[in-house]
């Protein structure tokens, strides 16, 4: 039985459509799940931070790493690099 290289290719094409239409539907039918579940939970009272300002505070190691990316991508050493300021969005 000899296929013809058109048939071929629209039934391959048409397997992958089918195959990426399932993981879409199933990417949102779990998202629905995941909405409908999340809210229905409460934060215990010890895992919300006390201080908000404590939270946004930037650690010295963050500045230190983010300065190495930054020199890094730049293609100069780490102590050519002055960072003014910072904060987390």
């Amino acid at each position: 039985m000899d296929y013809s290289n058109l048939f071929v290719v629209l039934m391959g094409l048409g397997t992958v459509f089918a195959g990426l239409l399932c993981i879409i539907l199933l990417v949102s039918l779990m998202s629905w799940v995941c909405t409908r579940t999340a809210g229905t939970q409460t934060p215990p009272k010890a895992a919300v931070p006390a201080a908000p300002a404590a939270a946004e505070a930037v650690s010295p190691a963050m500045i230190a790493a983010v300065a190495a990316a930054i020199a890094e991508d730049l293609g100069t050493d780490v102590s050519a690099i002055r960072i003014v300021s910072m904060k987390k969005v």
